[in-house]
């Protein structure tokens, strides 16, 4: 053992009593969770699951897995060779990941070190092997074979020597630079993240959110509230001109977050987009509900989100119908409620756009890997217990979505080096939680993830009206962007065959957040464009067009022609019926959970 790694042990010594103490708050809470009778959700991930998985109806690829674990001896012969090599000077050699960019390794010592190259080397050995070996097996359930790669693949990453204060170089830079107390300070982030998470899940933070304070740097687009009710506030944004289109474009948001992702700063607002290409805005701002909305199921969301909505834009805009759009969640909720409209004969809704939004959920992305027989039921007793489904435990799932970007890096940033995370507005709105009562969650999710019952015809029903995506004969713009790790686009595309609408399907650049707010002024990611909309979302990429730049602006051209001509704008809370109650933001999107 050399000098450097004998003093970092020695600050690790130094500082055990503040381990310790550690510990003992993670006992006390974990105590606390057990006599609270509440469900622990962080079973959900542990690598037990993986065990029960291959448990399951799997026939087993022997011939291929004797030769992984022919290779895997292979290359473990070879990393000792290279590091007994390295051990009497000669130059290292990188065997297992020659083209690996992860950005886990990116410090010079993973290659330039022998013991710290010698311990990466090995961990890459380890999880192929264990990843190969998955790959070996063959499973009788589709589901269950994604399960077991995705279980797999977060015990893998679990076990990174990046995660590690001993086998991380960075941290081992920190602990000598800091004389040990990045470990300390590490330790203070830990225990104040450990107080503001639920009983459930751990909630880490990703951002400094000092800085950020909506209705001043951020949510700070003009409006007024001029409606509420025990679910939503309607947020009426105040006109950039005097005349816009007649046509009222409502946004419903996904209840499971805030809203102000859509309206973050003046530069990255779509709301201001909007609202500088001439349109008259409404934008739902739902409650962070607490355990006496519990009641209120996903039809209640409807009911009292964009049916109540619309009514009151209708009146105070002296307009007969309105261009709806949803985003993720909120889509789908809106797809439901025109349905349900059109049912009913009602044409209030002139047009409709989903922003990365599952209607057919036969393709429903990692976030599946979540739901199983024995999970349900489990995640379920939890809304039950509580009243609703606490909205940390669905960001802490996201992040999972993406472990090593999402959750491992701030790990090793926030406990480990002992950092503070920098600001920055999208993991500021990311780490604004929003519950949901119990009914709402628990029907949603069977109604959708579970039972995919919105993609056919009549399997559900609303006061006898039969709920029929085909009755959706309004015109549809579809938005999904390509990085989606949350809705896959070729699941959002099916969408498309289930509404009768003329439908139109626009591809953007990067993820599910980044992809859909990306200003016409300044946007970096492109979009692909294809007049036709073929069998297969395969096919319709084959066809289509890259553009550069945001996507925003063929939005607003398909918009256009269905939003009516000019008139004069009216002021938001100066009609007599529906005064100001106060200014956007409103008081719904100021709770925050813990705090």
């Amino acid at each position: 053992m050399g000098t450097d790694e004998k003093e970092v042990l020695a600050y690790i010594e130094k500082y055990a009593a503040v381990f310790n103490t550690m510990a003992q708050e993670v006992l006390a809470r974990s105590a606390q969770n057990a006599e609270g009778g509440s469900v622990d959700m962080q079973s959900l991930f542990d690598p037990q699951k993986l065990g029960a998985l291959l448990n399951g109806d799997i026939k087993v690829d022997s011939n291929k897995l004797i030769q992984q674990q022919m290779h895997y001896m292979q290359k473990q012969a070879e990393l000792w060779q290279e590091a007994s090599k390295a051990m009497m000077g000669e130059a290292l050699q990188t065997k297992v990941a020659e083209q690996s960019k992860d950005k886990r390794f990116a410090h010079g010592d993973w290659n330039e070190n022998p013991v710290f190259h010698y311990i990466k080397e090995s961990y890459l050995a380890n999880s192929d092997l264990l990843s190969s070996m998955i790959d070996a097996i063959e499973f009788a359930d589709e589901k269950a074979e994604k399960q077991a790669k995705f279980f797999t693949r977060q015990y893998v990453n679990s076990l990174s020597p990046t995660n590690f204060v001993l086998t991380n170089p960075e941290v081992c830079e920190e602990v000598l630079k800091s004389k040990g107390q990045n470990l300390v300070k590490g330790m203070q982030n830990f225990l104040e993240d450990l107080e503001k998470s639920p009983l459930e899940a751990f909630k880490m933070r990703q951002t400094d959110s000092s800085g950020f304070v909506l209705g001043e740097n951020l949510a700070n687009t003009p409006g007024k509230i001029v409606y509420q009710n025990e679910l939503m506030q309607l947020i009426h944004y105040a006109p950039l001109h005097k005349q816009h289109h007649q046509t009222p474009m409502l946004i419903t948001p996904p209840f499971i977050n805030k809203y102000y992702v859509l309206d973050l700063d003046e530069k990255k607002s779509m709301v201001r987009g909007l609202l500088d290409a001439g349109y008259s805005v409404f934008m739902i701002s739902w409650v962070n509900p607490e355990a006496e909305l519990a009641d209120n199921d996903f039809v209640d969301y409807m009911r009292k989100g964009p049916i109540a909505a619309i009514e009151q834009i209708k009146t105070i805009t002296k307009q007969k119908k309105v261009n709806l759009t949803g985003f993720c969640v909120g889509g789908t909720l809106s797809a439901m409620t025109v349905a349900y409209l059109r049912g009913l004969k009602d044409e209030s809704v002139n047009s409709l756009t989903f922003l990365t939004t599952l209607l057919d959920f036969s393709e429903p992305g990692e976030v599946a890997n979540y739901f199983s027989e024995d999970m349900l039921p489990m995640i379920e007793q939890n809304a039950d217990i509580k009243g609703v489904f606490d909205g940390r435990i669905i960001g802490m799932s996201f992040s999972l979505l993406r472990e090593n970007s999402l959750f491992w890096s701030f790990f090793i940033d926030n406990y480990l080096k002992g950092k503070d995370p920098a600001p920055f507005d999208i993991l500021h709105w990311n780490s604004d939680s929003t519950n949901i009562p119990a009914a709402c969650f628990k029907q949603y999710l069977r109604t959708t993830y579970w039972e995919n019952k919105l993609k056919d015809p009549g399997a559900i029903v609303i006061d006898g009206v039969s709920i029929d995506l085909g009755n959706i004969d309004v015109p549809c713009y579809f938005l999904s962007t390509i990085a989606d790790h949350i809705v896959l686009w070729k699941g959002a595309y099916e969408g498309t065959k289930l509404v009768s609408g003329d439908s139109r399907f626009v591809l953007a650049g990067s993820g599910h957040l980044a992809g859909v707010i990306n200003p016409t002024k300044g946007g970096k990611y492109p979009h692909w464009i294809n007049e036709d909309l073929p069998e297969s979302p395969d096919e319709w990429f084959e066809g289509a067009t890259e553009h550069a730049g945001s996507w925003w602006p063929d939005w607003h051209s398909w918009l256009s022609p269905l939003s009516g001509k000019k008139l004069t704008a009216p002021i938001p809370g100066q009609h007599k019926d529906y005064p100001a109650l106060m200014d956007a933001p409103g008081t719904y999107v100021m709770k925050r959970l813990g705090e």
